[in-house]
């Protein structure tokens, strides 16, 4: 730093020609401050990363997160960004209401999987996708990025549901008569829709097998808090209720 001075007529020191040189502190001051707004960038996006995840868990239950996962009752929701609505899970029989969505052209972006998330049945009038919506601007935006993986792959944390109970081999390898099935139905039908519709009570048409049993089980073994379906499944049998789930996973 350098400059020249003079005195004034009330002995106060003036300066003039100042000019001033960036020294080291300066420029580490400077460094400073980009490491710090890196930094926060950077953590703020992982805190959004993680509040996706934390969101997802209510997805979990339904969606896997990739088709190496395996089948869920819903779509596994892998490449969800630009995708045609209702048609990128080729294994999966989406609902009516999202295949005609996709066939007007419409495809998964931040704004389509948004509005969908908020309200599925005002977006997709017949989706059977039992979701009330995610009236949290916060949660919704976080769980919109994390579905659409806007942030870089190793800052997103992977999220792995859990089985409610653990079914032994015997239970799997029982073959399910959907015939009988459809006999044992009736009580089933009384609440959930052979077609798929959903007016307040899940859906469990086209389930796969698995699932049903999982969800019969965890009632039948008092894992899931619901006093009516653990009354429903408790007196079925290992073969009435493979049969059920074999019915039902037929169904379109």
């Amino acid at each position: 730093m350098s400059y020249s001075c003079k005195k004034s007529l009330k002995n106060k020191t003036t300066y003039s020609n100042i000019s001033i040189k960036r020294g080291p502190l300066v420029k580490r001051t400077r460094r400073t401050f980009v490491y710090a707004a890196t930094v926060l960038m950077l953590s703020t996006a992982s805190v959004v990363a993680s509040e996706g995840s934390d969101a997802f868990k209510q997805c979990a239950t339904c969606h896997k997160l990739t088709a190496d996962e395996g089948r869920a009752v819903g779509p596994h929701l892998e490449g969800l960004s630009g995708a045609t609505i209702g048609a990128r899970d080729e294994n999966y029989k989406y609902s009516k209401a999202l295949r005609a969505l996709g066939a007007s052209g419409e495809v998964w972006t931040a704004e389509t999987l948004r509005a969908f998330l908020k309200d599925p049945r005002s977006y997709a009038p017949g989706t059977r996708m039992n979701m009330r919506g995610i009236t949290n601007d916060d949660k919704l935006d976080a769980l919109v990025a994390f579905l659409l993986k806007e942030h870089p792959e190793d800052e997103m944390p992977v999220y792995e549901a859990k089985q409610e109970v653990e079914l032994s081999a015997e239970i799997l390898a029982i073959e399910g008569d959907p015939e009988y099935g459809e006999y044992l139905s009736s009580n089933c039908l009384t609440c959930h829709k052979s077609d798929g519709s959903d007016e307040g009570i899940p859906s469990i048409t086209g389930w796969p097998a698995k699932d049903f049993l999982v969800a019969m089980y965890a009632y039948k073994r008092k894992v899931r808090p619901h006093p009516v379906m653990q009354m429903m499944a408790d007196p079925l049998s290992d073969e009435e209720i493979a049969a059920l789930a074999a019915y039902f996973g037929s169904l379109e």
